[in-house]
Parts: structure tokens; C-alpha cells; sequence
């Protein structure tokens, strides 16, 4: 059973970040399949960095596509990218070190606080887009 489920409503009406926000779902599900059979480890280890890797490009998209909009809650998003990039950043670090609780530290992080900022932070520059008429 997978951790979190795309839908229409995780939509932000950019096709780019929608794909974006798709794989992070993606790559997550597959740590918590691998974490419930036993497998983190071994399918942490590629794919841990891969997450990190692509928050942290996904964020820069994000907040490119904001600031040629003139989004005016770019500088708070902006924020909360590099609050929750430095949190991942810190789950990798202890997943380095060998740390065995961040497989379980890491699917409550996404799901308590990526998917919610999908989900209620991003939904902000997305009808903001929307009602100036420039969502894509």
C-alpha cells in the first residue's frame, strides 16, 4: 500500500512541478515498501541522495517560476524551501552515519511536512497564478 497517493487536488497547474511533486511521491513510496519488507537500507542508499537531489532542484524551479510571476509570498516560501531542504539534508546526514530511526524519521518528515507543503503552501502560489491569470 503506498504512503501517499498523487491526485488532481496535489495539482499546482504547472505541468513541470506537478511531475516534480509526482516523482517526490514516487521515491518516497518506494522507501516505505522497501522500509516495510525489511529492505530500507538497501534502497535508501540510492535513493535517499536522489530525494535530496531533487528537492533541492524542484525548489529552485519552484521559486524561478514564483519570482517570474511576481508572486508576493516568494520571500516566505523561499523559507520554508530552505527549512525543509535543511531538514532533509540532516535526514541524509544520519543516514550516512548509519543511523538506523531515519527511515521512520524520514517517511514522517515527507508526509507530515513535503506533502503538506504541497499541498497547502504550494496551493497559495497556485491560485495566486490562477487569479492573475497566469498559471501555464
Amino acid at each position: 500500500m503506498a504512503l501517499m497517493t498523487w491526485s488532481k487536488q496535489d495539482s499546482v497547474g504547472v505541468r513541470e512541478l506537478d511531475d516534480q511533486h509526482e516523482a517526490l511521491m514516487r521515491f518516497l513510496n518506494r522507501l516505505h515498501a522497501a522500509s516495510m519488507s525489511g529492505k530500507a537500507r538497501e534502497v535508501a542508499d540510492p535513493v535517499l541522495p536522489r530525494l535530496v537531489k531533487l528537492a533541492a532542484e524542484h525548489f529552485s524551479a519552484e521559486e524561478k517560476l514564483m519570482g517570474s510571476v511576481r508572486f508576493p509570498g516568494l520571500d516566505a516560501h523561499r523559507a520554508k524551501h530552505r527549512e525543509l531542504a535543511g531538514k532533509l539534508e540532516e535526514i541524509d546526514s544520519s543516514f550516512k552515519k548509519g543511523d538506523s530511526a531515519v527511515y521512520i524519521q524520514l517517511l514522517h518528515f515527507t508526509r507530515n511536512s513535503l506533502v503538506r507543503h504541497i499541498r497547502e503552501e504550494d496551493r497559495q502560489y497556485a491560485q495566486w497564478m490562477s487569479a492573475q491569470g497566469t498559471q501555464s
